[in-house]
């Protein structure tokens, strides 16, 4: 097998104007944090129908951490909503910061 080489007079930088895309555990946590603000409960009390921290609840709505999909139905079904409409709004909130990045851009 042959390996090929190529050299270059200059190095070649990727340039984009765009705004980084959002992380999905971010938007799954400010989606997380509107679904707890909606029903009126603290997030001591959310950790505890959910069985899960109020440490790590507070990490995961922050963005600091990535949920497995048994914590976060876990955390759905303490907010009586499921996983499927939490991820909707997860992906809408990051659809629109996308959209609302390429007008900036654009105007």
């Amino acid at each position: 097998m042959m390996k090929y080489t190529a050299v270059l007079d200059k190095p070649v930088v990727a340039v984009s104007k765009k705004a980084p895309e959002p992380l999905l555990r971010e938007a799954l946590g400010s989606a997380l944090r509107s679904f707890r603000a909606d029903k009126g409960i603290t997030l001591r009390e959310l950790a505890e129908a959910s069985r899960v921290s109020p440490g790590y609840l507070s990490e995961l709505e922050r963005g600091r951490k990535e949920v497995s999909s048994e914590l976060l139905a876990s955390v759905c079904h303490a907010l009586e909503t499921t996983v499927s409409d939490v991820l909707i709004e997860a992906a809408g909130s990051m659809a629109m910061r996308n959209a609302e990045s390429e007008l900036a851009r654009v105007s």
